[in-house]
């Protein structure tokens, strides 16, 4: 009995006695890690609202994952004497196993699972990932079209005398900043606006969208300034403010040039907005110009059209009579050695230093009135995209629009001269891959397909970047309407694997050869998938209905 009472009573003084402290290791590693994580936490969100974006958190989780260690093996050493000899060295081969694991497993996670929009993002802080992603076409091009045996060849066709070589056939020819300009404005307007007639062949995105604009009976005087320009009077300069600057989501250019433009209007939405229309599914690669001409017509209480062919010219008439201008360019612009379309708005421009200013979604505005582009440069990265321009209006000023375009109001008259301009740039820099595809495409624009192909023929043996088969369908369009079905799967196969499998038109031109070869079942899968990609692509939507799909 005593026996059990002393073990109760020890018992209780054990209870009773004070906890004791923690080692210090352990109390120095929790405060350690308490610092690291509010100095994390207040770094991170500053540098996010700074960028608008999840890539500004890298260097800082990069640099907790280099601290935790750092701060832990440190602490080791300094408290050695009251922990395992060898427990520096157990930490050590922990935090390398755990390295090794986590590196894997993040590896896998970022090639295989993260969407494409963080896997670009962080390949600006950390381009050694770019290793670890799906290798891009050979030389990073559109694979080459083998042209078909026994036909004329894209020089016999295009530059006259099948025996000339293209320096004998070049014409005498100004700078592309010079001409050929667009033709002369009419003095013809009160405009009416009328849907351009479309066969079942056309592409899905942007011929519908375009309108030609009849004029009907003489025009009031314009609103552009008198002063230089020989065609129009022009102004030395001019500069339109009233824009609400969008910094552009990633790849969400178009969306948010469509919202800078509408704002100069009062529109009061944002890229966000924008993007719900012109691209429900984040990850799409390519808004081409008849969606968001699209999506101005059918959102907004302003009203837009697009044309090729354009010319600075006419970019500083619509300028000068401050009407918002959008263009399509391309180039090695923000991706290193990657070749990338983009949109930019044109808000002003001086012929005394040869410049355009312009909103640069990714690039900024610069002073606040734009970033300067000498007229050269732009046109070199316009050229690659046919020239192509969207201008927005109030309707009630569509007459002054009318007066500008002249006959480029017609949409056939555009493709018409988008297809000389082309033809000349190609006798001129025959190695130009570019003006080659804008031959193509302005052919497949009037339909003359047999023409076309050898146009992209040649264009890709002269190595078109893989991107640029995610902006302009006009190849898969021609190559399918002279029954090169296999041609148009190598193009849809190639964006499969590059990137593309995010641009709906890659399975509408998919779904449109299986239509044809008889493989309704593969057809309307891709119609379904090209449907899952944007809800509101219609030529998909009335493909599927045709097949008897829902």
């Amino acid at each position: 009995m005593m026996e059990d009472k002393r073990d109760v009573t020890q018992q209780s003084l054990r209870a009773a006695r004070p906890m004791s402290a923690p080692p210090q290791f352990l109390f120095w590693w929790v405060v350690g890690l308490f610092v690291i994580a509010v100095i994390a936490a207040i770094t991170g969100y500053l540098a996010y609202r700074n960028e608008g974006r999840l890539v500004a958190l890298a260097p800082v989780a990069m640099a907790v994952v280099i601290l935790v260690p750092v701060l832990t093996l440190a602490l080791a050493i300094v408290f050695r004497r009251s922990l395992p000899r060898a427990f520096a060295l157990w930490l050590l081969l922990a935090f390398a196993i755990i390295a090794a694991i986590g590196g894997f497993v993040g590896i896998g996670y970022y090639r295989d699972q993260l969407p494409p929009r963080y896997q670009t993002e962080l390949i600006t802080p950390l381009p050694f990932l770019r290793s670890f992603l799906p290798p891009t076409p050979i030389g990073g091009s559109v694979p080459t079209v083998i042209a078909p045996t026994g036909g004329p060849s894209a020089l016999d066709l295009l530059l006259g005398d099948p025996t000339a070589t293209p320096e004998e056939v070049i014409e005498p020819s100004a700078t592309p900043t010079e001409a050929p300009a667009s033709p002369t404005p009419t003095n013809e307007a009160t405009a009416t606006l009328e849907p351009e007639a479309t066969g079942t062949l056309t592409p899905p995105t942007e011929q519908p969208t375009e309108v030609s604009i009849v004029p009907t009976q003489a025009p009031p005087p314009t609103d552009v300034p008198a002063q230089t320009s020989v065609a129009l009077n022009l102004p030395v300069s001019a500069y339109n403010g009233g824009f609400r600057y969008e910094r552009q989501g990633w790849n969400n250019c178009g969306p948010a040039n469509a919202a800078m433009v509408l704002s100069y209007y009062g529109w009061q939405g944002d890229q966000d907005v924008a993007a719900t229309y012109l691209k429900p599914d984040r990850e799409d690669k390519n808004v081409s110009p008849g969606e968001i001409v699209r999506f101005i017509n059918d959102q907004s209480f302003v009203r837009a059209l697009t044309r090729v062919g354009g010319d600075l010219t006419l970019i500083k008439a619509f300028v000068a009579a401050g009407f918002p201008v959008i263009t399509e360019v391309g180039g090695l612009l923000y991706e290193g050695d990657n070749w990338v379309g983009h949109y930019r708005t044109i808000v002003g421009y001086d012929d005394s230093q040869q410049v355009l200013r312009v909103y640069d979604t990714w690039l900024g505005i610069g002073d606040g009135d734009g970033i300067t582009i000498p007229y050269d440069e732009f046109d070199t990265t316009w050229q690659t995209f046919n020239r192509i321009f969207i201008v927005v209006y109030e309707p009630d000023r569509e007459s002054n629009v009318v007066s500008i375009l002249g006959n480029l109001a017609d949409v056939n008259l555009a493709a018409e001269h988008a297809l000389d301009v082309a033809r000349q740039e190609a006798r001129t820099d025959p190695q130009n891959p570019f003006v080659w595809f804008n031959v193509g495409a302005s052919l497949a624009r009037l339909e003359r397909y047999d023409e076309a192909q050898h146009a992209f023929d040649e264009a890709t043996r002269l190595r078109l970047p893989f991107r640029m088969l995610w902006y302009q369908f006009y190849s898969f369009e021609t190559y399918f309407n002279v029954g090169r079905y296999d041609d148009v799967l190598g193009l849809v196969n190639s964006n499969l694997t590059n990137g593309g499998n995010y641009v709906e038109e890659t399975y509408y031109w998919q779904g449109r050869v299986f239509a044809a070869r008889g493989q309704t079942s593969d057809a309307r899968a891709a119609f379904q998938r090209a449907i899952g990609r944007n809800p509101s692509f219609a030529a998909a939507q009335d493909a599927l209905n045709e097949l008897g799909g829902a």
